[in-house]
């Protein structure tokens, strides 16, 4: 594993930071071997547009290939945990006093790892939602075998709880995310490009409000000009040498697989 230098300077104002914003996305989750969205058509999947399974218009048409197709990736991820990049933020999170993490995934391994203040834009695989109403269902039957189920509460088809192309990001979440970054002292970009719009624009809120902009990132992307620093090493290098850095007295902690 390559060491990597923290500017002492960026360890200090991390410390001292009591507003932190991390906007995370799919270059942290590749660590742990969580295949991209396109990755993971593989096999019998491999024959399938994206947008013939993952749309509103695609699950209206045909609910049980994007219900399976959910149910193959949700094994997929089953043996799958969280990486050091993952527990580093979970350990930011305990010792920054106004913290967020906003993340593009829908993995669900940033809770497992232990984060708790915690904004999942995308949604989470690891869920399933009313088609109709869209409360969050966490048990349901299948009468007759059928899948998908109904939902317990009205009888709608279950779908994944998570955003498909076509859809809006939830307002909610967005907002949160929106109103940390415009206050945050320091926000990070881990893993991400950012240029997928509207957490694209968190970045640009955060520096605009005056906060130090860090991007950790072993690709060079658009955001790498604006930054007013830039950690060129995977989250799972980058993000324990920074906690390390800037905490060097806090506990170590093991991720809450």
């Amino acid at each position: 594993m390559r060491a990597i230098e923290i500017p002492q300077d960026l360890a200090l104002t991390l410390r001292r930071a009591t507003r932190v914003v991390v906007l995370t996305g799919a270059g942290i989750s590749a660590e742990s071997g969580v295949p991209t969205f396109r990755d993971a058509q593989t096999g019998l999947w491999a024959k399938f547009d994206p947008r013939e399974l993952a749309t509103p218009s695609a699950f209206a048409r045909n609910p049980r290939l994007v219900w399976d197709w959910y149910a193959s990736r949700r094994e997929a991820l089953a043996g799958i945990v969280p990486n050091p990049g993952h527990v580093a933020l979970a350990r930011m999170d305990a010792l920054v006093h106004d913290f967020l993490l906003a993340t593009q995934n829908v993995d669900g391994l940033h809770e497992r790892a232990g984060s708790r203040r915690l904004v999942e834009l995308h949604g989470n695989i690891a869920r399933v939602k009313c088609s109709r109403e869209h409360r969050v269902v966490a048990k349901w039957e299948t009468p007759g075998g059928d899948l998908p189920p109904p939902c317990p509460h009205c009888g709608a088809l279950l779908r994944p709880d998570v955003v498909w192309f076509e859809e809006m990001l939830p307002e909610d979440a967005l907002a949160r995310a929106e109103r940390a970054a415009r206050r945050a002292e320091v926000m990070l970009v881990v893993g991400t490009s950012a240029e997928v719009w509207p957490a694209a624009a968190l970045p640009r809120h955060a520096k605009a409000a005056g906060a130090r902009l860090v991007e950790v990132n072993p690709e060079a992307t658009p955001l790498s000009e604006v930054a007013d620093d830039v950690l060129r090493a995977r989250a799972g290098i980058a993000l324990p040498a920074l906690v390390a850095a800037a905490w060097p007295d806090a506990p170590h902690a093991a991720p809450a697989v």
